[in-house]
């Protein structure tokens, strides 16, 4: 669990990921979706809806160092770009922001204060739908191929170490975190097309990543839960 927190946010201090830190993250997810859920709905108890909407992204990124934002940056200028897939991978590894990253990175945090700002808050949806995208890095981390040969931030999760707890933990761990997205997000219809919406616009980056690199790395994973939550969000704020 320490290792998943240090991975995913600023909390937990310094650890250094394996692959049995993969079966923490959907309940990282929670613990993540809980703060911001409720900052969400205390704000909302202080201030306007905007400005409440702010605040909630706001403690999101602070919570995890704006570690999946710089992620979904750096894929955007390594992935958009009619580049070789060498380019991209190198593009991806180099801290500064590009175009691409810029304008998608606005777009996003945009997108994702307007949603929250003309929905009522509920703190259940924003932990549902955290944990949801936690447990797709989760998920997309054990199954596909890492795309950095000479390895990167993510590439602990490669390792042989862990294999026997993934097999023991890992599918149990990823059930649970998916059907507890599912019960929070809202019963009936809407709340199933919510889900829905976040894992298919996972997915859809998931593809776009093999297509162009071969394969997930760690800003991928940023990337794909980044805008799998975004997309939730406007699913649940769609009349």
């Amino acid at each position: 669990m320490r290792r998943a927190l240090s991975f995913l946010t600023v909390l937990g201090g310094a650890a250094e990921p394996n692959e049995r830190t993969l079966s923490w993250f959907p309940l990282v997810g929670i613990a993540v979706g809980a703060v911001v859920g409720t900052s969400w709905w205390v704000a909302g108890r202080v201030w306007p809806a905007a400005l409440a909407a702010v605040v909630a992204v706001a403690v999101d990124a602070a919570v995890t160092g704006c570690l999946h934002l710089d992620g979904l940056a750096d894929a955007a200028d390594g992935l958009l770009p009619a580049v070789s897939r060498v380019r991209r991978l190198e593009i991806m590894a180099d801290p500064r922001l590009g175009a691409f990253g810029a304008v998608v990175l606005v777009l996003v945090l945009s997108l994702r204060v307007t949603a929250l700002a003309v929905t009522v808050a509920r703190p259940l949806v924003i932990v549902g739908l955290w944990c949801g995208s936690r447990t797709m890095m989760g998920v997309v981390a054990r199954t596909l191929p890492y795309a950095h040969a000479g390895g990167g931030t993510a590439s602990a999760f490669t390792s042989p170490e862990g294999h026997s707890a993934a097999s023991r933990y890992g599918v149990a761990a990823y059930g649970m975190g998916a059907a507890f997205a599912f019960a929070t997000v809202g019963a009936g219809v809407h709340g199933l097309v919510v889900v829905a919406a976040e894992v298919v616009a996972m997915l859809g980056v998931v593809w776009f990543a093999r297509r162009r690199i071969g394969g997930y790395t760690g800003d991928v994973l940023g990337a794909m839960g980044v805008i799998g939550e975004t997309v939730g969000l406007l699913a649940l704020a769609a009349r």
